[in-house]
């Protein structure tokens, strides 16, 4: 017996972790970037469907623009690094629709999703409590803005989980 064989579950579930994660990775360095927000708030109209979700999208935004207070620009990086780490690591822990012996997609979708919508409220929370104005409600507020974001951008994560399958 190989020391470096795994089985087909756990094989099936560090992939459903990788692809999740990448398109975690893949949302906040794209979607949360300074062009796409700068695209998305001077060419989509707030009152439309589409609009409000491009909009949306960009929420774990990361600046480096100098005219912003520091804080600001800490707070802004590390919600947007956290969302990522915690993203991969929820997807990692909740294994149970990827190991069930009748693992089904709409399980592993809604497994993806939900570790999404977690981490994108965690990731708000914390970050929040290292901002300028730092205080209990602004932190659940902020989390709650971010578990709105995780329920609306979640599915593409759980979408990507499902690719990865054995």
């Amino acid at each position: 017996m190989s020391l470096t064989s795994r089985s087909g579950l756990d094989r099936r579930r560090s992939t459903a972790t990788g692809t999740g994660t990448l398109a975690a990775l893949v949302l906040v360095a794209v979607c949360g970037s300074p062009a796409f927000g700068r695209w998305a708030g001077e060419n989509t109209d707030p009152n439309s469907a589409s609009g409000w979700f491009l909009r949306l999208l960009a929420w774990p935004s990361w600046r480096f623009d100098s005219d912003r207070p520091v804080e600001t620009l800490f707070t802004d990086g590390l919600r947007a690094l956290l969302l990522v780490v915690l993203a991969a690591t929820l997807l990692y822990l909740l294994p149970g629709p990827q190991t069930a012996p009748a693992a089904g997609l709409v399980s592993q979708l809604f497994s993806g999703w939900g570790a999404y919508v977690f981490a994108a409220g965690f990731a708000a929370l914390f970050s929040s409590l290292f901002g300028a104005d730092s205080s209990l409600f602004t932190a659940v507020q902020a989390a709650g803005t971010g578990a709105a974001y995780g329920f609306f951008a979640g599915w593409i994560v759980g979408v990507a989980s499902l690719g990865g399958r054995a």
